[in-house]
């Protein structure tokens, strides 16, 4: 359990602009506008719905732990944002407290026991086209969130558990308004959106177009089995008649390899991984390490930068973005071959993450020109790279109660609707297409493969940021596949870096370089740099569409300041 905490929160600044069309659980509750923000004395909430952050800021209000909002708002997030996660996925947390006691909790999917390496394979032994093997069964891992769930409540809850459900079951038996968000997602992804027919009795019309904007979506199944799940606890999803239902539903849409059995689902469990954290400049930083890719990334792009001055170039130099382009491909490229799941994998996170190594490949740095080549720093005879493809129907939420307790939950179904699949009233997962597809390259296995039970790699960066004097500074998270490091690196730069609040450094441009491409924001202010990054050597510079969504919530002279990201419709909401 966390020591006592002493933020001590005094009276400040209530910003209480109500967004329009969007319902709250509780009418009275002061919220800011998407990307704006706010500043309370209290408990906050910051996450990518305002439904969702206002779940989790009522549970605080009613005396609830950070542990039991942030269920409360995972719970929500199923109802309000069915594309992006909820309990038909998983994902990774990081609960912490501010005296800098930290854990990390791995609610990733697992694999069907009957998994081989050639799941993703076609009868050629060619890797499959992407989208075919997301819709159907074949991508559907155990679901870990209730799981996770469970076990982070039997240790840090205050409330029942039963009581952390309402939020949820009001909103799916009342009804909640359709935003711009979710009409372009269903618009966008009618592959998986309206695969299943129960899906398509929910947010499609009798045109079979979605519903438009503004549209009063009940979904009472999911309802249904949010109350039996709050009267049953875990049991209730990994035994009996929903475990059937999952099971039998995924394995009739799943080609012979590896169809998910009831006994794969009971025998789930969330585990408590080692914490992950290093030293940046006088900052400690922790992230989510194995089965993640985060904290490895994150902070070896951080600390590969230690010999220059970011804070003295700011965020207009080019220069700055060339530095953050180049340790980013260092970064990747250690990634893209080490990081898998550690039950099935040695993953080197000391030697990745040991300082005189990363002082090492930062040394391989110029601000004036671009490395030539890259590739990872450490022997792995053992391994091959391997590519991929990685979530992108994401959602990260931040939590800090009155005590100072922090939850940091990056929560997904990976792509928008996951495998299109609805059991209960919510979507299943499409996780297992996060493994790489090709097992194995010139005779030498890639590490992220495919194998039974084993849960794919992430690069979910759930972090936790403490500062000089050890206190909490910073807790940010963020969605959006393999820019999830990008994101948060930009933010941590952002606040540690270049001094900006928490608002401007969501706000601030993402790069995302994981090779010998560098990729600009699209719109965004790194667009007119990019002859001055090409004249600096990197070749191929492109500016491109991200899926971008960043949640943080930081400590301000004793006081909370939470944003969420300005291109999402993501809020921050306090207690």
């Amino acid at each position: 359990m966390f020591g006592k905490s002493s933020l001590g929160l005094t009276a400040s600044l209530a910003l209480s602009l109500l967004l329009p069309g969007c319902a709250a659980t509780t009418a009275t509750a002061p919220a800011v506008r998407a990307g704006a923000p706010a500043v309370f004395d209290a408990g906050m909430v910051s996450a990518a719905d305002p439904r969702a952050a206002e779940a989790g800021a009522a549970i605080l209000r009613r005396g609830g732990s950070a542990t039991d909002a942030a269920i409360a708002t995972m719970l929500a997030l199923t109802v309000v944002e069915p594309q992006s996660s909820g309990i038909g996925g998983g994902g990774f947390l990081m609960l912490a407290d501010e005296a800098g006691n930290v854990e990390s909790w791995d609610g990733r999917e697992t694999a069907p026991g009957a998994a081989t390496p050639a799941r993703f394979l076609d009868g050629s032994g060619q890797p499959l086209p992407f989208r075919t093997a997301v819709v159907g069964g074949r991508s559907v891992g155990v679901p870990g969130n209730i799981a996770l769930a469970a076990k982070i409540h039997a240790e840090h809850g205050r409330l029942p558990w039963a009581e952390l459900f309402q939020p949820a079951i009001d909103l799916a038996r009342e009804g909640f308004a359709l935003s711009p968000r979710g009409f372009q997602s269903l618009t966008r992804q009618p592959d998986t959106g309206a695969h299943d027919e129960q899906a398509r009795g929910i947010y499609y019309g009798a045109d079979g177009k979605p519903l438009p904007v503004g549209t009063t979506i009940r979904n009472p199944a999911l309802a249904s089995t949010l109350e039996m799940l709050a009267a049953k606890g875990p049991d209730g999803f990994y035994k009996g008649e929903l475990a059937r239902a999952i099971a039998t539903k995924v394995a009739a849409q799943t080609p012979a390899d590896g169809r998910m059995t009831e006994a794969d689902i009971a025998a789930f469990t969330a585990k408590e991984r080692p914490s992950t954290c290093a030293k940046y400049r006088v900052y400690k930083i922790c992230s989510m390490g194995p089965p993640s890719s985060g904290a490895t990334t994150v902070l070896a792009t951080l600390i590969q930068l230690e010999g220059f001055d970011l804070g003295k170039l700011g965020p207009d130099s080019p220069v700055a973005w060339h530095l953050i382009a180049e340790s980013e491909r260092l970064a990747y490229a250690d990634r893209d071959l080490f990081l898998a799941d550690p039950d099935f994998v040695k993953v080197p996170v000391a030697a990745l993450l040991d300082p005189a190594y990363l002082r090492r490949r930062g040394a391989l740095i110029a601000a004036d020109r671009t490395m030539a080549t890259v590739t990872a720093g450490l022997p792995a005879p053992h391994l091959s790279l391997g590519k991929g493809y990685e979530e992108h129907g994401t959602s990260h939420f931040v939590v800090v109660d009155r005590q100072g307790e922090v939850a940091s939950w990056t929560s997904t179904i990976e792509s928008a609707f996951g495998s299109g699949i609805m059991v209960g009233g919510f979507y299943l997962n499409n996780e297992l297409t996060d493994f790489n597809f090709a097992p194995e390259k010139d005779g030498t296995i890639v590490a992220n493969r495919v194998e039974g039970g084993k849960r794919p790699r992430s690069s979910m960066a759930p972090t936790v940021v403490y500062g000089p004097d050890g206190k909490l500074l910073f807790v940010v998270g963020a969605a959006g596949g393999a820019t999830i490091p990008v994101q948060v690196i930009r933010a941590l730069v952002g606040v540690l870096d270049w001094k900006l609040p928490v608002d401007k450094a969501l706000a601030l441009p993402v790069l995302f370089a994981p090779g010998d491409t560098v990729n600009v924001e699209k719109g965004s202010a790194l667009e007119p740099m990019i002859p001055a990054l090409q004249a600096l050597g990197h070749a191929s510079v492109k500016a491109a569409e991200m899926p971008l969504k960043t949640n943080a919530v930081m400590v301000v002279d004793g006081r909370l300041v939470g944003a969420g990201d300005p291109r999402t419709e993501g809020v921050a909401i306090s207690q």
